[in-house]
C-alpha cells in the first residue's frame, strides 16, 4: 500500500508580474488604441490627469478692457440676418443612409407578382446569401430550413422556382451557386445578345472546365470557331463580375480602419527626422490634491478604520499611476531605438525608397543592434507603421530573408521577388514562362534559387501558375 509522504522542495522559475504583462500589452498597441488605453485609464484612476498644455502667449495677453473693445466692435456688424417669416416652414436636415443589399432585394421582389409562401422562400434565401453573393447551401438542405424555422412545407422544386427569381434581380449574378453560373446569369442579362456573348455562354455551360484550364486550342477545335470569334467571346467573359456584391454596401459591413502611423520620417538636406507619433496621447502627471491627502494622512496620528481604507486606496492608486506613466515613456523609448535602428540599418533604402536598396535584414539584426529580446522587436514592429516621404508603410516591411549570390553578395528576398514578377509581366502571354524558366532566369542573373523556392515565391506574389497565365 503506497504512503502519502511531504517533503519541501525549492524551485526558481521566472514569472511575469502583472506590471510586466501590462507593459507588454501596452508595447504592442498601435497609436489609435494607446490613445483609447490611456483614455480608460485615466478614467478608471482618479490619481491619474492630463498634463495641462501650455498656453499661446498672445491668447493670455487679452485684457478685460481688450474684450470689451471687441464686443462694441462686434456688436456694430450685424452677425445674422433675419429674412424668415413665421408662415415659413422649418424643417430638420435628414440623414441619409444607404440601403443594405438584402433591403435591396426584398425591394425588387416587390414589383413581382408574388404568394405569400413565395415571399416567405425567398426572404429566407436572400437571407442565406454569402457576403459575395453566393448561394452556397444545397436546395434540400434550404428546403429542410425553411420548414424547421418558419414552420412551411416546401418541396425543392418551389425553393428552385424562386431562386430562379431572385437571380433575375440587381446586381446581376446574386444567387449564383457557383462562379460558372454567376458568369452566365451576367451574359443572359445583356440587352445586346451578340453572337460574341452567345459563344460566351455555350463556352461556360457546356465546356466550362476546359475554360478554367485554360485548354483555348481545344476549344477552338471544339466548339469549331475562329480564334477571333473565341478572342471575342473571352473579352465578354473578362468584362463579367466574379463577385456580384462589389460596389453594394451592406449596414452591417465594418468600415475600413483607418491608418495612423505611429513614426513619422523626413528627409532633408541630407538629414533624417524622425518622430514618435504621439499627437492624441496627453501628458499623463498625478493629481497633487491626491499626493498632499496622502502625505497628510501619513503625517496624522490616529486614524480611524474608514481613513486607513482610504490611504491604502489612494496609495494603490498613486503607485499604479506611478507604473502607468513609466510604462508609456518606457514604451516610447524601446519604440524609438527600435526604429533609430532599423532606419540605420535601411538608410540607403530610406533616402530615396528604392526597393533594390532594401537590405535582407531579420528582427535578429535589429535585437542585437539595440540589446532587446528578439520577442520584444517582434512586438515593435507588429502592427506599427511609419510614414516616409515617398509612402506609408508597415514596420515588418522592411524585414526580408537573405540570398547569396555567385558573387558572394547577399540580397534580399525581396529583390527576388521583385525580379520575378518583372520576368512574369514582360513574358509572351501565349507561352508564358513556366517555373523551370523563371529559375534559369535568376540563374542567369546570378542567383541560384531552386524550382520550387521560386514556386513558393511566385505563390507569395499571388502570381498563377503558366497554365493558368496563358492569353490568346
Amino acid at each position: 500500500m503506497a504512503t502519502i509522504r511531504q517533503s519541501l522542495e525549492q524551485k526558481l522559475q521566472q514569472r511575469l508580474s502583472p506590471q510586466q504583462i501590462q507593459g507588454i500589452k501596452l508595447l504592442e498597441l498601435p497609436t489609435l488604441q494607446l490613445e483609447e488605453r490611456v483614455k480608460q485609464e485615466i478614467e478608471e484612476n482618479p490619481v491619474l490627469e492630463e498634463e495641462e498644455r501650455e498656453s499661446d502667449p498672445d491668447e493670455t495677453s487679452l485684457t478685460l478692457e481688450d474684450y470689451l473693445r471687441n464686443e462694441e466692435s462686434a456688436s456694430s456688424y450685424k452677425l445674422k440676418v433675419n429674412n424668415s417669416s413665421k408662415d415659413d416652414e422649418h424643417r430638420s436636415p435628414t440623414l441619409s443612409q444607404g440601403m443594405s443589399l438584402q433591403d435591396f432585394l426584398l425591394e425588387q421582389l416587390s414589383y413581382h407578382n408574388l404568394s405569400e409562401r413565395e415571399l416567405t422562400i425567398a426572404r429566407f434565401i436572400i437571407g442565406t446569401l454569402d457576403d459575395d453573393g453566393y448561394l452556397r447551401r444545397p436546395i434540400p438542405s434550404i428546403t429542410d430550413d425553411i420548414a424547421f424555422t418558419q414552420g412551411v412545407e416546401v418541396t425543392d422544386a418551389e425553393v428552385e422556382h424562386v431562386l430562379g427569381i431572385i437571380q433575375t434581380l440587381d446586381p446581376a449574378g446574386i444567387g449564383a451557386r457557383d462562379l460558372g453560373e454567376c458568369l452566365v446569369i451576367q451574359l443572359k442579362a445583356l440587352r445586346q445578345q451578340t453572337p460574341a456573348v452567345r459563344l460566351a455562354i455555350r463556352i461556360l455551360t457546356e465546356h466550362y472546365e476546359a475554360f478554367v484550364k485554360k485548354h483555348y486550342e481545344r476549344l477552338i477545335r471544339r466548339l469549331g470557331v475562329s480564334e477571333e470569334e473565341f478572342r471575342g467571346a473571352l473579352e465578354e467573359i473578362m468584362h463579367l463580375n466574379p463577385k456580384p456584391t462589389n460596389g453594394y454596401s451592406d449596414e452591417s459591413s465594418a468600415a475600413s480602419p483607418n491608418i495612423i502611423p505611429d513614426f513619422t520620417l523626413d528627409y532633408n538636406n541630407g538629414m533624417f527626422d524622425l518622430q514618435l507619433t504621439s499627437r492624441n496621447v496627453p501628458e499623463l502627471r498625478i493629481n497633487n490634491s491626491y499626493l498632499r491627502m496622502a502625505e497628510k494622512a501619513m503625517g496624522g496620528g490616529a486614524q480611524s478604520e474608514a481613513d486607513k481604507e482610504a490611504l491604502q486606496f489612494i496609495r494603490q492608486k498613486i503607485e499604479s499611476a506611478k507604473w502607468f506613466i513609466s510604462a508609456i515613456k518606457q514604451r516610447q523609448e524601446t519604440l524609438m531605438k527600435t526604429m533609430r535602428a532599423i532606419l540605420q540599418f535601411q538608410r540607403e533604402y530610406f533616402v530615396e525608397g528604392d526597393e533594390s536598396k532594401l537590405k535582407p535584414m531579420i528582427l535578429k539584426d535589429i535585437a542585437d543592434a539595440t540589446g532587446y529580446d528578439i520577442s520584444t522587436i517582434s512586438r515593435v514592429v507588429n502592427s506599427k507603421y511609419i510614414q516616409t516621404h515617398f509612402g506609408v508603410f508597415l514596420l515588418k516591411y522592411f524585414f526580408s530573408e537573405g540570398l547569396m549570390t555567385d558573387s558572394g553578395e547577399e540580397v534580399s528576398t525581396r529583390e527576388i521577388k521583385r525580379i520575378l514578377a518583372e520576368a512574369i509581366e514582360q513574358e509572351d502571354k501565349r507561352d508564358p514562362l513556366t517555373d523551370e524558366a523563371l529559375m534559369d532566369t535568376l540563374t542567369a542573373k546570378g542567383y541560384k534559387i531552386a524550382r520550387r523556392t521560386v514556386a513558393k515565391y511566385r505563390e507569395m506574389l499571388g502570381i498563377p501558375t503558366s497554365r493558368l497565365r496563358k492569353e490568346l
